[in-house]
């Protein structure tokens, strides 16, 4: 699902149900040390997302290796790599390329369901979720805000690694393009509200993204291209 979102030189590895459980997945000492007094669902999660991780660094002809977390939390990739993980019910995936091929990555994958009272005006600007109520008027059957949600979740997955710095919610503007006829998926683009990365010395102030509805998830994908 997220590896139609993402170029052709992007490795990707998804897992569904039982897969994405980690069932029988076997983690490296130091990143049991990680989890070592995690709960149960919390384990699960760490230990399936990460055996993606490790067949996707097989893809691009990396030996498989640890993936601990850096600061925030963030996935520390071997040198060369760029990437980004993601897990929720049911789901997890992780897409690996090469640093050469693009500067940074976001993706994420949500259940496809209405966000909880009250989350929605902490996370849109007043300009989205008055886009929000015009693509929910023209096409009912997607939960818009569910979708801007995880578009902002992308988005601050692939500006992480490029900055260092945390990025709020409301400081980046994401308008959504529906998909064509009977299509469920999209583009979207994200304007910073904040001075954006430099890349190669030039600065980014947007960021282009993708998005897909399918088997009750909501799924989104950035990518940050060198110039």
């Amino acid at each position: 699902m997220i590896e139609e979102l993402l170029p052709g030189s992007v490795a990707v590895v998804e897992a569904h149900g039982r897969d994405a459980l980690g069932a029988g997945v076997l983690l490296y000492p130091e990143e049991e040390a990680v989890i070592a007094r995690a709960v149960e669902k919390r384990r699960r999660e760490f230990t399936a997302v990460r055996a993606c991780a490790r067949q996707a660094m097989e893809k691009l002809g990396v030996p498989p290796q640890p993936v601990l977390p850096g600061e925030r939390g963030a996935p520390r990739w071997p040198e060369g790599l760029v990437g980004s993980m993601t897990h929720c019910d049911g789901y997890c995936a992780a897409a690996l390329v090469r640093a050469g091929d693009l500067a940074s990555l976001g993706i994420d994958a949500e259940p496809h369901d209405r966000l909880p009272d009250g989350v929605l005006d902490t996370v849109a600007l007043p300009a989205e979720q008055t886009r929000l109520r015009g693509l929910a008027r023209s096409h009912p059957d997607i939960h818009w805000d569910r979708l801007l949600f995880s578009a902002k979740e992308s988005v601050y997955k692939a500006w992480f690694p490029l900055t260092g710095k945390w990025l709020d919610f409301l400081e980046a503007d994401i308008e959504i393009a529906p998909g064509t006829g009977a299509d469920l998926s999209g583009g979207f683009r994200a304007r910073l509200l904040v001075p954006g990365p430099l890349v190669d010395g030039l600065r980014v102030e947007v960021f282009d993204g993708r998005w897909t509805v399918r088997k009750g998830l909501a799924a989104t994908a950035v990518v940050v291209p060198r110039p």
